[in-house]
Protein backbone atom coordinates (compact mmCIF):
# COMPACT_ATOMS: atom_id res chain seq x y z
CA UNK A 1 0.00 0.00 0.00
CA UNK A 2 1.32 3.44 -0.91
CA UNK A 3 2.15 5.59 2.13
CA UNK A 4 0.38 8.42 0.34
CA UNK A 5 -2.86 6.50 0.77
CA UNK A 6 -2.77 7.00 4.51
CA UNK A 7 -1.05 10.41 4.77
CA UNK A 8 -3.12 12.90 2.84
CA UNK A 9 -2.09 16.44 2.03
CA UNK A 10 -4.33 18.97 3.75
CA UNK A 11 -5.51 22.12 2.05
CA UNK A 12 -8.63 22.77 4.12
CA UNK A 13 -8.05 26.14 5.81
CA UNK A 14 -7.51 26.03 9.58
CA UNK A 15 -10.24 28.65 9.79
CA UNK A 16 -12.83 26.35 8.17
CA UNK A 17 -14.94 26.44 11.35
CA UNK A 18 -14.85 30.24 11.23
CA UNK A 19 -15.84 30.11 7.56
CA UNK A 20 -18.69 27.72 8.39
CA UNK A 21 -19.90 30.04 11.14
CA UNK A 22 -19.64 33.10 8.90
CA UNK A 23 -21.56 31.46 6.07
CA UNK A 24 -24.25 30.08 8.38
CA UNK A 25 -24.77 33.50 9.98
CA UNK A 26 -24.97 35.13 6.54
CA UNK A 27 -27.25 32.45 5.11
CA UNK A 28 -29.70 32.48 8.02
CA UNK A 29 -29.78 36.29 8.00
CA UNK A 30 -30.36 36.57 4.24
CA UNK A 31 -33.76 36.85 2.57
CA UNK A 32 -34.45 34.38 1.15
CA UNK A 33 -32.40 32.23 3.50
CA UNK A 34 -29.82 29.92 1.92
CA UNK A 35 -26.88 27.72 2.93
CA UNK A 36 -24.16 26.30 0.70
CA UNK A 37 -24.46 22.58 -0.13
CA UNK A 38 -20.73 22.12 0.42
CA UNK A 39 -21.45 22.05 4.16
CA UNK A 40 -23.49 18.86 3.72
CA UNK A 41 -20.33 16.77 3.66
CA UNK A 42 -19.22 16.01 7.15
CA UNK A 43 -18.63 12.30 7.70
CA UNK A 44 -22.32 11.55 8.30
CA UNK A 45 -23.33 13.64 5.30
CA UNK A 46 -20.85 11.80 3.09
CA UNK A 47 -22.19 8.45 4.29
CA UNK A 48 -25.77 9.51 3.59
CA UNK A 49 -24.86 10.74 0.12
CA UNK A 50 -23.29 7.38 -0.70
CA UNK A 51 -26.55 5.76 0.41
CA UNK A 52 -28.45 8.13 -1.90
CA UNK A 53 -26.40 6.99 -4.89
CA UNK A 54 -27.72 3.44 -4.41
CA UNK A 55 -31.40 4.43 -4.26
CA UNK A 56 -33.69 3.23 -7.07
CA UNK A 57 -34.85 6.80 -7.76
CA UNK A 58 -31.32 8.19 -8.00
CA UNK A 59 -30.39 7.37 -11.60
CA UNK A 60 -27.27 9.56 -11.83
CA UNK A 61 -24.67 7.19 -10.39
CA UNK A 62 -25.94 4.16 -12.27
CA UNK A 63 -26.09 6.11 -15.53
CA UNK A 64 -22.54 7.40 -15.10
CA UNK A 65 -21.26 3.95 -14.17
CA UNK A 66 -22.88 2.51 -17.29
CA UNK A 67 -21.23 5.16 -19.46
CA UNK A 68 -17.80 4.42 -17.99
CA UNK A 69 -18.32 0.68 -18.27
CA UNK A 70 -19.08 1.03 -21.98
CA UNK A 71 -16.75 3.85 -22.95
CA UNK A 72 -13.74 3.98 -20.59
CA UNK A 73 -11.53 2.32 -23.21
CA UNK A 74 -12.59 4.90 -25.79
CA UNK A 75 -11.85 7.70 -23.31
CA UNK A 76 -8.37 6.22 -22.81
CA UNK A 77 -7.76 6.10 -26.56
CA UNK A 78 -8.40 9.84 -26.74
CA UNK A 79 -6.48 10.94 -23.64
CA UNK A 80 -3.72 8.35 -23.86
CA UNK A 81 -2.58 6.26 -20.90
CA UNK A 82 -0.09 7.11 -18.19
CA UNK A 83 -1.40 10.54 -17.19
CA UNK A 84 -2.00 11.53 -13.59
CA UNK A 85 -5.71 11.18 -12.80
CA UNK A 86 -6.99 14.04 -10.63
CA UNK A 87 -10.46 13.38 -9.19
CA UNK A 88 -12.28 16.42 -7.80
CA UNK A 89 -14.72 15.47 -5.03
CA UNK A 90 -13.81 11.79 -5.07
CA UNK A 91 -16.22 10.59 -2.36
CA UNK A 92 -16.14 6.80 -2.12
CA UNK A 93 -14.54 6.50 -5.59
CA UNK A 94 -16.99 3.76 -6.60
CA UNK A 95 -16.71 4.53 -10.33
CA UNK A 96 -13.00 5.33 -10.26
CA UNK A 97 -11.69 1.74 -10.76
CA UNK A 98 -13.22 1.72 -14.24
CA UNK A 99 -11.07 4.74 -15.16
CA UNK A 100 -7.99 3.43 -13.35
CA UNK A 101 -8.15 0.19 -15.32
CA UNK A 102 -8.62 1.98 -18.64
CA UNK A 103 -6.30 4.97 -18.22
CA UNK A 104 -3.49 3.11 -16.39
CA UNK A 105 -2.52 6.40 -14.73
CA UNK A 106 0.98 7.13 -13.49
CA UNK A 107 -0.57 8.55 -10.32
CA UNK A 108 -4.01 9.10 -8.79
CA UNK A 109 -4.94 12.20 -6.78
CA UNK A 110 -8.36 11.99 -5.08
CA UNK A 111 -9.49 15.33 -3.65
CA UNK A 112 -12.28 15.58 -1.10
CA UNK A 113 -13.28 17.83 1.79
CA UNK A 114 -14.15 14.90 4.10
CA UNK A 115 -10.82 13.65 5.40
CA UNK A 116 -12.07 10.48 7.09
CA UNK A 117 -14.01 9.45 4.01
CA UNK A 118 -11.05 10.27 1.76
CA UNK A 119 -8.64 8.14 3.79
CA UNK A 120 -11.07 5.22 3.78
CA UNK A 121 -11.64 5.21 0.02
CA UNK A 122 -7.97 5.86 -0.80
CA UNK A 123 -6.88 2.95 1.39
CA UNK A 124 -9.39 0.65 -0.34
CA UNK A 125 -8.09 1.66 -3.77
CA UNK A 126 -4.48 1.18 -2.63
CA UNK A 127 -5.29 -2.45 -1.76
CA UNK A 128 -6.97 -2.96 -5.14
CA UNK A 129 -4.21 -1.20 -7.11
CA UNK A 130 -1.03 -1.86 -5.07
CA UNK A 131 1.34 -0.59 -7.78
CA UNK A 132 -0.49 2.74 -8.16
CA UNK A 133 0.94 5.86 -6.55
CA UNK A 134 -1.98 7.46 -4.68
CA UNK A 135 -1.78 11.00 -3.28
CA UNK A 136 -4.99 12.01 -1.44
CA UNK A 137 -5.57 15.72 -0.88
CA UNK A 138 -7.98 16.95 1.79
CA UNK A 139 -9.30 20.15 0.26
CA UNK A 140 -12.36 22.11 -0.72
CA UNK A 141 -11.85 22.10 -4.48
CA UNK A 142 -13.91 25.30 -4.73
CA UNK A 143 -10.95 27.09 -3.12
CA UNK A 144 -7.36 27.26 -4.41
CA UNK A 145 -5.26 24.22 -3.55
CA UNK A 146 -1.88 22.83 -4.56
CA UNK A 147 -1.36 19.54 -6.34
CA UNK A 148 1.15 17.15 -4.74
CA UNK A 149 4.72 17.69 -5.89
CA UNK A 150 4.88 14.15 -7.29
CA UNK A 151 2.36 14.97 -10.05
CA UNK A 152 3.21 18.58 -10.92
CA UNK A 153 5.42 17.58 -13.84
CA UNK A 154 3.03 14.92 -15.18
CA UNK A 155 0.40 15.36 -17.90
CA UNK A 156 -3.04 15.25 -16.29
CA UNK A 157 -6.64 14.29 -16.79
CA UNK A 158 -9.23 15.65 -14.38
CA UNK A 159 -12.38 13.76 -13.42
CA UNK A 160 -15.34 15.69 -12.03
CA UNK A 161 -18.09 13.15 -11.53
CA UNK A 162 -21.74 13.06 -10.59
CA UNK A 163 -22.97 16.36 -12.01
CA UNK A 164 -21.55 18.33 -9.08
CA UNK A 165 -21.11 21.17 -11.56
CA UNK A 166 -24.91 21.49 -11.40
CA UNK A 167 -24.69 22.62 -7.76
CA UNK A 168 -23.04 25.84 -8.92
CA UNK A 169 -24.66 28.89 -10.44
CA UNK A 170 -23.53 29.45 -14.02
CA UNK A 171 -21.08 32.29 -13.15
CA UNK A 172 -19.57 30.20 -10.34
CA UNK A 173 -19.36 27.14 -12.62
CA UNK A 174 -17.55 29.16 -15.29
CA UNK A 175 -15.02 30.49 -12.77
CA UNK A 176 -14.55 26.99 -11.33
CA UNK A 177 -13.86 25.58 -14.80
CA UNK A 178 -11.36 28.37 -15.48
CA UNK A 179 -9.59 27.72 -12.18
CA UNK A 180 -9.55 23.98 -12.92
CA UNK A 181 -7.97 24.66 -16.33
CA UNK A 182 -5.20 26.62 -14.62
CA UNK A 183 -4.70 23.91 -11.97
CA UNK A 184 -4.59 20.99 -14.40
CA UNK A 185 -2.42 22.94 -16.80
CA UNK A 186 -1.79 23.20 -20.50
CA UNK A 187 -2.56 20.07 -22.51
CA UNK A 188 -4.81 18.58 -19.81
CA UNK A 189 -8.13 16.82 -20.30
CA UNK A 190 -11.27 17.12 -18.18
CA UNK A 191 -13.88 14.37 -17.96
CA UNK A 192 -17.01 15.87 -16.43
CA UNK A 193 -20.46 14.54 -15.58
CA UNK A 194 -23.43 16.76 -16.44
CA UNK A 195 -27.04 15.82 -15.74
CA UNK A 196 -29.58 16.29 -18.52
CA UNK A 197 -32.93 18.10 -18.43
CA UNK A 198 -35.71 15.51 -18.33
CA UNK A 199 -39.23 14.83 -17.03
CA UNK A 200 -39.81 16.87 -13.86
CA UNK A 201 -41.40 13.95 -11.99
CA UNK A 202 -38.31 11.82 -12.46
CA UNK A 203 -36.06 14.67 -11.35
CA UNK A 204 -38.06 15.41 -8.21
CA UNK A 205 -38.17 11.71 -7.27
CA UNK A 206 -34.37 11.54 -7.44
CA UNK A 207 -34.16 14.27 -4.80
CA UNK A 208 -37.12 13.19 -2.66
CA UNK A 209 -36.88 9.41 -2.45
CA UNK A 210 -39.54 7.19 -0.92
CA UNK A 211 -37.20 5.91 1.82
CA UNK A 212 -36.43 9.43 3.04
CA UNK A 213 -32.64 9.11 2.72
CA UNK A 214 -32.34 12.45 0.89
CA UNK A 215 -34.47 14.05 3.60
CA UNK A 216 -32.04 12.78 6.26
CA UNK A 217 -29.13 14.06 4.16
CA UNK A 218 -30.71 17.52 3.98
CA UNK A 219 -31.65 17.57 7.67
CA UNK A 220 -28.15 16.46 8.63
CA UNK A 221 -27.05 20.01 7.88
CA UNK A 222 -29.05 21.13 10.92
CA UNK A 223 -27.44 18.41 13.02
CA UNK A 224 -24.03 19.70 11.90
CA UNK A 225 -24.88 23.30 12.80
CA UNK A 226 -26.11 22.19 16.21
CA UNK A 227 -22.97 20.11 16.83
CA UNK A 228 -20.26 22.39 15.40
CA UNK A 229 -21.77 25.81 16.15
CA UNK A 230 -23.57 25.09 19.42
CA UNK A 231 -26.92 25.47 17.70
CA UNK A 232 -30.30 24.90 19.32
CA UNK A 233 -32.24 24.38 16.08
CA UNK A 234 -35.10 21.89 16.59
CA UNK A 235 -34.51 19.40 13.75
CA UNK A 236 -38.07 18.11 13.97
CA UNK A 237 -39.38 21.58 13.21
CA UNK A 238 -38.19 21.30 9.61
CA UNK A 239 -39.20 19.12 6.71
CA UNK A 240 -37.29 18.30 3.54
CA UNK A 241 -38.73 19.77 0.33
CA UNK A 242 -37.61 19.23 -3.29
CA UNK A 243 -39.05 21.05 -6.29
CA UNK A 244 -38.34 21.60 -9.98
CA UNK A 245 -37.77 25.24 -10.95
CA UNK A 246 -38.43 25.14 -14.68
CA UNK A 247 -37.49 28.77 -15.29
CA UNK A 248 -34.01 28.19 -13.83
CA UNK A 249 -33.80 24.58 -15.12
CA UNK A 250 -32.87 23.30 -11.69
CA UNK A 251 -33.95 21.07 -8.84
CA UNK A 252 -34.04 22.94 -5.54
CA UNK A 253 -33.79 21.42 -2.07
CA UNK A 254 -35.17 23.37 0.89
CA UNK A 255 -35.65 22.94 4.61
CA UNK A 256 -39.16 24.20 5.33
CA UNK A 257 -40.27 25.26 8.82
CA UNK A 258 -43.42 23.44 9.91
CA UNK A 259 -44.14 26.10 12.57
CA UNK A 260 -42.62 29.33 13.89
CA UNK A 261 -39.16 28.69 15.35
CA UNK A 262 -36.71 30.60 17.53
CA UNK A 263 -33.19 29.29 18.10
CA UNK A 264 -29.57 30.24 18.66
CA UNK A 265 -26.39 29.49 16.69
CA UNK A 266 -23.00 30.26 18.27
CA UNK A 267 -24.68 32.72 20.61
CA UNK A 268 -26.68 34.55 17.93
CA UNK A 269 -30.49 34.51 17.93
CA UNK A 270 -32.59 33.70 14.87
CA UNK A 271 -36.27 33.16 14.11
CA UNK A 272 -37.99 31.53 11.16
CA UNK A 273 -41.71 31.70 10.41
CA UNK A 274 -43.93 28.76 9.56
CA UNK A 275 -43.54 27.67 5.87
CA UNK A 276 -40.43 29.81 5.43
CA UNK A 277 -37.56 27.85 3.90
CA UNK A 278 -33.79 27.61 3.95
CA UNK A 279 -32.57 26.93 0.41
CA UNK A 280 -29.83 24.30 0.81
CA UNK A 281 -29.07 23.09 -2.71
CA UNK A 282 -29.70 23.74 -6.37
CA UNK A 283 -28.88 21.21 -9.06
CA UNK A 284 -28.89 22.74 -12.52
CA UNK A 285 -29.64 20.50 -15.48
CA UNK A 286 -28.26 21.16 -18.95
CA UNK A 287 -29.16 20.32 -22.53
CA UNK A 288 -26.32 19.16 -24.82
CA UNK A 289 -25.71 22.60 -26.38
CA UNK A 290 -25.83 24.41 -23.05
CA UNK A 291 -23.34 21.95 -21.53
CA UNK A 292 -20.84 22.50 -24.34
CA UNK A 293 -21.30 26.26 -24.11
CA UNK A 294 -20.61 26.13 -20.36
CA UNK A 295 -17.35 24.27 -20.94
CA UNK A 296 -16.21 26.70 -23.61
CA UNK A 297 -16.99 29.66 -21.34
CA UNK A 298 -14.81 28.00 -18.70
CA UNK A 299 -11.81 27.72 -21.01
CA UNK A 300 -12.26 24.11 -22.16
CA UNK A 301 -12.78 22.72 -25.66
CA UNK A 302 -15.37 19.89 -25.77
CA UNK A 303 -14.13 17.02 -27.91
CA UNK A 304 -16.36 14.04 -27.11
CA UNK A 305 -19.62 13.18 -25.33
CA UNK A 306 -21.25 9.97 -24.17
CA UNK A 307 -24.65 9.22 -22.61
CA UNK A 308 -26.35 6.25 -21.02
CA UNK A 309 -28.88 4.33 -23.19
CA UNK A 310 -31.80 6.42 -21.89
CA UNK A 311 -30.00 9.72 -22.42
CA UNK A 312 -30.47 10.70 -18.78
CA UNK A 313 -26.89 11.71 -18.06
CA UNK A 314 -23.81 12.73 -20.03
CA UNK A 315 -20.05 12.48 -19.64
CA UNK A 316 -18.17 15.11 -21.62
CA UNK A 317 -14.48 15.09 -22.39
CA UNK A 318 -12.80 18.43 -22.98
CA UNK A 319 -9.26 19.58 -23.61
CA UNK A 320 -7.43 22.55 -22.15
CA UNK A 321 -6.14 25.05 -24.72
CA UNK A 322 -2.74 26.66 -24.48
CA UNK A 323 -2.19 28.85 -21.42
CA UNK A 324 -2.21 32.00 -23.57
CA UNK A 325 -5.84 31.24 -24.48
CA UNK A 326 -7.10 30.74 -20.90
CA UNK A 327 -9.70 33.26 -19.77
CA UNK A 328 -8.31 35.58 -17.13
Amino acid sequence: MSLHAVRALKHVPSSSEDQFRTEVFAGLSARPRALSPRWFYDRRGSELFEAITALPEYYLTRAEYTILLRHAAEIARITGIGRALIELGSGSSVKTPLLLNALAPSAYVPIDISGDFLHQSAAALAKRFPALSIHPVIADFMNPFTLPAAVRSLPRVGYFAGSTIGNMTVPVAVEFLRATARTLGEGAFLLIGIDRIKDARRLVAAYDDAQGVTARFNLNLIHRINRDLQGTIPVGAFRHAALWNDYEARIEMHLEAVHDIEFRVAGESFSIAERETIHTESSLKYGPREARTLLRAGGWSPIAEWTDPEGLFALLLASSPSSSAWPQ
